[in-house]
């Protein structure tokens, strides 16, 4: 241990599980214990806070934590001046970004973002969404929601702007989107102090590389095989053409081993033509990180 700390921000909700994991892959072990907002983490040098996202970017903009995780909606919603150090794209339902969207019911008028001059909209990102709608020169009456926010139309608001990854929710509470206002993604964030600091700087810079190195390697598995010489062509046309293939010599100077990096997803369709090319002692195996 340095005798050094770095305050790390854990989003806590929705992002909370898979930020743990995430980190899990990185090689760090974060646990949660009920009822803290201070998780443990295998590394001396750095403690962990749960902050929800919506504040991270104020507690990282005034030094109160070094560093953090949130969504970039949530820097625009708070206007905070942070650095971005790495965009870090996961969710808890898909790696897609989520989206923030003007929604109305079914049945409303509303067609356009013109027709909501004087009405009165519901949403979590009051800030973000009155410089939406001051691009478009309208004037709306723009309420903070607390939550449950889908459900406000048609009584309590004439429309919400809410996110969404797969619009499902929207749908099963008979909201059309009418328009999107931002697609968000997660973000490593510090402040300009602790980015000078050039034990933090390091810190975080390793932090992230392992972050990034085990996001790199989602839905990545390695596939090593033994070849002969005389079969090597026919197997690397069948091998993805996106990483070159290390090939290695092996005792028997008429075999070579086949070492690759390719989709998950393709290995059930390249296999049985790679045993059919003559490739042989085919092993499929998990990857953590692929670090660049």
């Amino acid at each position: 241990m340095t005798g050094q700390v770095l305050k790390l921000g854990i989003p806590a909700g929705s992002l909370q599980e898979a930020t743990g994991e995430l980190f899990r892959k990185a090689g760090y072990k974060i646990t949660y214990a009920s009822r803290s907002y201070y998780p443990t983490i295998d590394d001396p040098d750095i403690h962990c806070t749960l902050i929800r996202a919506q504040e991270m970017p104020r507690y990282v903009q005034d030094g109160s934590l070094d560093c953090g995780l949130t969504g970039y909606d949530w820097i625009l919603e708070n206007d905070a001046q942070v650095i971005e150090l790495a965009e870090l794209v996961f969710s808890k339902v898909s790696k897609r970004p989520v989206r923030w969207v003007l929604a109305v019911p079914n049945d409303s008028p509303v067609q356009s973002v013109k027709d909501l001059q004087g009405k009165r909209i519901a949403t979590e990102v009051v800030n973000l969404t009155r410089r939406w709608l001051a691009g478009y020169g309208v004037e709306a009456q723009v309420e903070f929601s607390w939550g449950a926010t889908e459900v406000k139309p048609p009584r309590l608001a004439d429309a919400i702007v809410e996110v969404t990854e797969t619009g499902s929710s929207l749908r099963a509470n008979n909201l059309r989107i009418v328009a999107e206002l931002l697609q968000s993604t997660t973000r490593f964030i510090t402040n300009a102090k602790a980015h000078a600091d050039p034990w933090k700087k390091q810190k975080m810079s390793d932090l992230v590389l392992m972050l990034q190195g085990a996001m790199a390697a989602e839905g990545k598995v390695g596939l090593m095989m033994n070849v002969r010489k005389a079969d090597l062509q026919a197997v690397l046309r069948i091998l993805p053409a996106l990483q070159t293939p290390t090939i290695s010599s092996l005792a028997d100077p008429e075999w070579v081993d086949v070492n690759t990096i390719i989709d998950e997803n393709t290995v059930r369709h390249i296999v049985p033509p790679l045993k059919q090319a003559g490739a042989r002692g085919i092993v499929e195996y998990p990857l953590n990180k692929i670090i660049d």
